[in-house]
């Protein structure tokens, strides 16, 4: 394991997503409340990146930050070289909730991206099969999502959310409301398909295993106002057999750090 300063990455490439001594400060007749102090960080293109947090360290914040849906105070944020100063539309967002229409079926709330973003409809009817075909949601296209389960109906925001081909995909806690057999099989099916898309992902997430197993390096931030604490390497290459990852001494090793971290006194997540 290879623990580093939370800096710029130096990846020999562009990164996709590029932040410099970023802060974000909400203002209010209470006061002033600091989220976030001092961010740097860069995400390489097509890197699995997981930020673990204690609640309102501002690790949502950071995401919509760089989807262009909250302003930086001050510092740069930048997304494929560009400034960010509003909402994006080279970003895929999934949300804790699947937020899908209870009057679509699956395939009707897959292509709402494509009516909103008024893309082809012959191209987004492909894609929205391919989709369907990779997240295992063959022969529930016609279902509404009354009929599915929560993880199902995850599988939906995600192809929703991926349909448009982002170059970057959010992922605000995707998986914790889901019960932890499902959620064990979501980890498994969103690493699977990130593999086969090779798109840059950031996820936001409490699960200390969830960070491990799914990441290339996981971003350690601490208690209001956010601040990173330690970056951490995860070299268990990217072909990840959950039973054996989970019990691979690397994999424990840096799951153990991260608690340690953030303060666990427990071994669970």
């Amino acid at each position: 394991m290879t623990a580093t300063m939370p800096e710029l990455r130096s990846t020999g490439t562009q990164p996709v997503v590029g932040i410099e001594n970023m802060n974000v400060t909400f203002s209010s007749k209470r006061g002033t409340v600091t989220a976030l102090e001092g961010i740097n960080l860069s995400v390489a293109p097509g890197e699995f990146l997981s930020i673990a947090g204690p609640s309102g360290c501002g690790k949502s914040t950071l995401l919509k930050v760089v989807a262009g849906l909250t302003r930086a105070s001050n510092g740069s944020v930048q997304l494929r070289g560009q400034q960010v100063k509003g909402p994006r539309r080279d970003i895929g967002y999934v949300f804790q909730r699947a937020a899908l229409l209870e009057w679509r079926n699956v395939r009707g709330n897959i292509l709402l991206q494509a009516e909103m973003r008024g893309m082809d409809r012959a191209k987004a009817a492909r894609r929205a099969d391919e989709l369907i075909e990779m997240t295992g949601l063959a022969g529930f296209e016609h279902s509404m999502p009354h009929e599915l389960s929560g993880g199902m109906q995850q599988r939906v925001s995600l192809c929703r959310a991926l349909l448009h081909e982002p170059d970057v995909l959010l992922m605000d806690e995707p998986f914790g409301a889901l019960d932890a057999l499902t959620r064990e099989r979501m980890n498994i099916e969103l690493h699977r398909i990130w593999r086969e898309t090779g798109t840059t992902v950031i996820l936001v997430t409490h699960s200390v295993a969830e960070a491990v197993f799914l990441a290339n390096r996981v971003v350690v931030m601490s208690p209001r106002p956010g601040r990173i604490l330690e970056t951490l390497e995860v070299p268990l290459g990217n072909d990840r057999d959950y039973g054996e990852t989970m019990e691979s001494p690397e994999f424990v090793q840096i799951a153990a750090r991260v608690r340690d971290l953030l303060g666990a006194t427990h071994t669970g997540d």
